[in-house]
């Protein structure tokens, strides 16, 4: 595989950060890139502002294919790394960015970055990064420089790129299939959401109920709680679980599979997801950030709820109806919930509803396990790659 180097000697010059001017609503002709652009696959378009056209910000307008660093964020995602992409518009990027350029000559800027997304790389930063508290921490510049890369022969650099731009070929073909089933399931959550309304609180057997959020501990007690990212728009999700001490106040908000949850604050994009707990094979309560909804299963199935208040109307009235000073962080209230109108048909009609989804989550799941399986493959080929251990067949 060839030689170790530093990072920094096949850089053009040293990172460079970037420029963070006040973002202003009107259209000036130049953007700036959010720091969400830099994702775990690379650079995705999103959370791009509006900055004022100056000499200043051209200074760090960016050009298809620079290579971009973040050097802030979680200890889980700080220094992530993709290339920019043209976007249509004239972009700069943000101090909370470094720019990596380097040598066309020794180090293809495709090649580097692979092995900046690499599973050694990825541990030797988040190592490296320094902050008060795990939620924002920081890399420097002479951390990025001082990192170790295997620098094998261009040859070699284009056969490792070109190994992983077909694994992700693949993978977009099946991130568009996905794409596509959600854009599916809307629509037959939205047409079998029928019915004359009802108000959702009339449907409950008790109002909706906060949950509990005990100080986190360190060892084992027997008792998680989870996080609020455990509601995503693709169902639950068993993530930022942590350890509670047990006492019979926690007991009081454990939950059973099945339990319907919503999140009462977040983004407004996100604010009043519902969805259903899944046993994750430990004792779990829910925190205080989210609300229990108990209906009565005689005129409302908790399956058929979950389906009708993810629908795009009942959905756009949560999110008109959440309330905050910032759009990155509002909240709904339990009138607010009970107040939704929700069409109620039969509850044979309701599971005929349940039943038309599930169909169309069973091939999501299918998909998905097929995506989950190449990224795994993916990520085991090129690690090969870059430590030597394999080459790439050309025959």
């Amino acid at each position: 595989m060839g030689v170790e180097v530093r990072l920094a000697s096949v850089l053009e010059t040293p990172p460079k950060n970037g420029y963070s001017p006040k973002d202003v609503p009107e259209w000036t002709g130049l953007k700036a890139l959010g720091l969400g652009c830099l994702t775990p696959r690379g650079f995705a378009p999103s959370q791009l502002k509006n900055v004022p056209d100056s000499a200043m910000a051209r200074r760090f307008m960016l050009a298809d294919g620079d290579l971009l660093m973040s050097r802030a964020n979680t200890r889980e995602l700080v220094g992530l790394a993709g290339r920019f992409t043209q976007i249509g518009a004239a972009c700069i990027y943000p101090d909370l960015m470094m720019r990596l350029r380097p040598k066309a000559k020794q180090c293809l800027s495709g090649y580097l970055e692979i092995v900046l997304r690499s599973a050694a790389v990825r541990r030797a930063v988040q190592a490296g990064a320094r902050g008060t508290s795990e939620s924002m921490v920081k890399i420097s510049a002479s951390l990025v420089g001082d990192l170790r890369i295997p620098l094998p022969p261009l040859s070699e650099q284009r056969d490792i790129v070109a190994a992983h731009e077909a694994f992700e070929r693949r993978i977009g073909a099946l991130e568009r299939e996905l794409a596509k089933l959600a854009t599916l399931r809307r629509g037959v959550v939205d047409e079998q959401a029928g019915g004359l309304d009802a108000r959702l609180g009339d449907l409950l057997t008790e109002s909706p109920k906060n949950g509990y959020s005990a100080s986190e501990v360190h060892e084992w007690t027997g008792m998680l709680v989870l996080g609020l990212g455990c509601l995503t728009n693709d169902g639950f999700v068993p993530r930022q679980l942590k350890r509670i001490p047990k006492s019979p106040l926690a007991e009081r908000f454990r939950l059973a599979d099945g339990d319907l949850l919503m999140s009462r604050a977040n983004t407004r994009e996100l604010v009043g997801l519902a969805v259903r707990f899944r046993d994750v094979g430990q004792p779990c309560s829910y925190p205080d950030l989210m609300m229990r909804l108990r209906p009565d299963e005689d005129r409302c199935l908790t399956a058929y709820l979950e389906l009708v208040l993810g629908s795009s109307r009942v959905r756009r009235d949560v999110q008109a109806g959440a309330r905050g000073t910032s759009e990155s962080m509002v909240k709904i209230s339990a009138g607010t919930v009970q107040s939704l109108s929700i069409p109620l048909p039969t509850i044979a009609e309701q599971q005929k509803a349940v039943d038309a989804v599930t169909s169309v989550d069973r091939r999501v799941a299918t998909v998905r396990a097929l995506l989950d399986k190449l990224r795994v493959t993916q990520r085991a080929v090129v690690e090969d790659l870059l430590s030597g251990r394999s080459r790439v067949n050309r025959t």
